[in-house]
């Protein structure tokens, strides 16, 4: 990911120096009055600004696939809120305190990456994550994450991953079909999952095999082309993974 690391405070700088030692290519954004601690703090990899930090904004997004910010919450909050397009192309936003206390991921956790992140730099760091995606608070399956290390890629409506994830965290019955690839994606699942499988999800080896009235929402892993009947019967309530 190409990372901006974000800081307006001598403080924070001294942070993000932290922050970028373990983010390999990461580049630091501060005002221009603290370029000597900045360049002490990040050599090689500082860039300032004159002005507001908000007028930096639409360069950032533009530019970069995360934004790590040693701002408070709800400044950043306001800052960004103008330039929100949707969750398939927002860059990964991450919050941090100045006291490196608390690392919160606040844009775009799942699909741009920004809970795996904080989930790194809280190990970085010693600080705690805090992750409030249901999912994550949960520790159960991320519909729009399974596979996606595995280099998977999903088939679905936008309503279609809404529908299925609400049904995964409020214990709904999901029908899991693999039919390809590897089984090791819990495990190694993107985020991090040590408990089992959520009781929720039963996994089933053919798709044939799943009685669809009995679920409400259905993931299939294959490399086939789903069959019309099910095409049919599963319609707004399935995704298809293709590893």
């Amino acid at each position: 990911m190409r990372i901006a690391v974000v800081s307006i405070t001598k403080h924070g700088i001294a942070l993000a120096g932290k922050i970028i030692a373990a983010l390999p290519g990461a580049q630091l954004f501060c005002p221009e009055k603290f370029r000597a601690e900045a360049e002490v703090a990040a050599p090689g990899v500082v860039n300032c600004y004159e002005g507001k930090v908000g007028d930096q904004v639409p360069a950032l997004f533009a530019a970069f696939d995360g934004i790590v910010a040693i701002v408070s919450l709800g400044a950043v909050v306001r800052l960004i809120a103008p330039h929100l397009g949707k969750k398939e192309t927002d860059p990964a936003v991450v919050v941090i305190d100045e006291a490196g206390k608390f690392v919160i991921p606040m844009l775009s956790g799942h699909l741009g990456g920004a809970n795996g992140l904080a989930g790194h730099l809280a190990t970085a760091l010693g600080a705690t994550p805090v992750l409030t995606t249901a999912s994550d608070a949960r520790q159960t399956l991320a519909v729009d994450l399974l596979g996606r290390e595995l280099g998977w890629k999903f088939e679905a409506t936008h309503d279609e991953i809404v529908r299925c994830s609400a049904a995964v965290v409020n214990d709904e019955a999901i029908a899991l079909v693999q039919e390809a690839g590897s089984e090791d994606w819990w495990t190694g699942h993107a985020n991090g999952r040590s408990g089992p499988l959520a009781a929720n999800i039963q996994r089933f080896s053919r798709l044939e095999e799943v009685p669809v009235e009995n679920f409400a929402a259905v993931l299939w892993i294959s490399q086939r082309p789903m069959p019309d009947d099910f095409a049919t019967k599963l319609a707004g309530k399935r995704v298809i993974y293709r590893p």
